[in-house]
């Protein structure tokens, strides 16, 4: 996503399918990068400054849908923002729901979130479509 590069010192004795395995999903960042303790590591090195995130159920039946639209908007604004989407079903995210002062009834939703400032916007979400979501991005980037 960023045109980053990382190396993996694989001089080192402790090299193994593990570490190497950790290496990759911390270092691997797609159009959309979905959130959870290893890929959290990657996503915060990003150079990327601006990160919006899709917090949602990927349980519904209209996940499928929702992130057809999502990497399509992903497409916008490749090597401006980073693009995560958040289960929220899992325990591991609910600290990223609140940090956003999300309820899940409020759901599914958008978090833009600019790192070095801690600037932020939400937009609850009744459909995800792609207009939507480039409005939202267009107006926190001016």
């Amino acid at each position: 996503v960023d045109n980053d590069r990382r190396d993996l010192d694989m001089n080192s004795k402790d090299v193994g399918a593990e570490k190497i395995t950790r290496f990759i999903r911390m270092n691997e960042l797609r159009r959309v990068t979905e959130y959870n303790p290893v890929t959290a590591v990657g996503v915060m090195q990003s150079s990327l400054q601006l990160h919006l995130l899709l917090i949602t159920d990927k349980m519904s039946p209209k996940h499928p849908e929702r992130m057809r639209k999502y990497r399509a908007a992903a497409e916008l604004f490749k090597g401006k923002i980073l693009f995560i989407l958040v289960d929220s079903n899992l325990k591991s995210n609910e600290r990223t729901v609140s940090f956003f002062k999300l309820k899940k009834s409020q759901l599914p939703a958008l978090a833009i979130f600019h790192a070095p400032d801690e600037e932020q916007d939400v937009l609850t979400l009744d459909e995800v479509s792609i207009e939507r979501i480039q409005d939202f991005c267009n107006r926190f980037l001016q």
